[in-house]
C-alpha cells in the first residue's frame, strides 16, 4: 500500500531560486515536472482550468538538473 507523505520545505522571506532547464509533464497530465540550473526538482499540480501551483520541491543534486525522465513503478 502507498503512502503518501507530504514535504515540507522551510526557508527565509525569499523561496529558492529556480532557474528552470528541463520540463516534463506526467502521462496523465496533472503534474509538471522542472529541473533547475540549482539543482532542485519541483513538481506542480496541473488543474484541468490550467491553474498551476507548486507541490513539492526536491533537494540534493549538486549540479544543474538538465534532463527529466520518466520511469516505470
Amino acid at each position: 500500500m502507498r503512502r503518501l507523505v507530504p514535504a515540507v520545505a522551510v526557508w527565509g522571506r525569499t523561496a529558492p531560486s529556480h532557474s528552470i532547464t528541463a520540463v516534463m509533464i506526467t502521462d496523465d497530465q496533472q503534474t509538471i515536472v522542472t529541473g533547475s540550473q540549482e539543482g532542485q526538482i519541483c513538481l506542480w499540480d496541473l488543474s484541468s482550468d490550467l491553474q498551476i501551483s507548486s507541490k513539492e520541491i526536491l533537494f540534493g543534486h549538486t549540479a544543474s538538473v538538465t534532463c527529466l525522465a520518466k520511469a516505470r513503478e
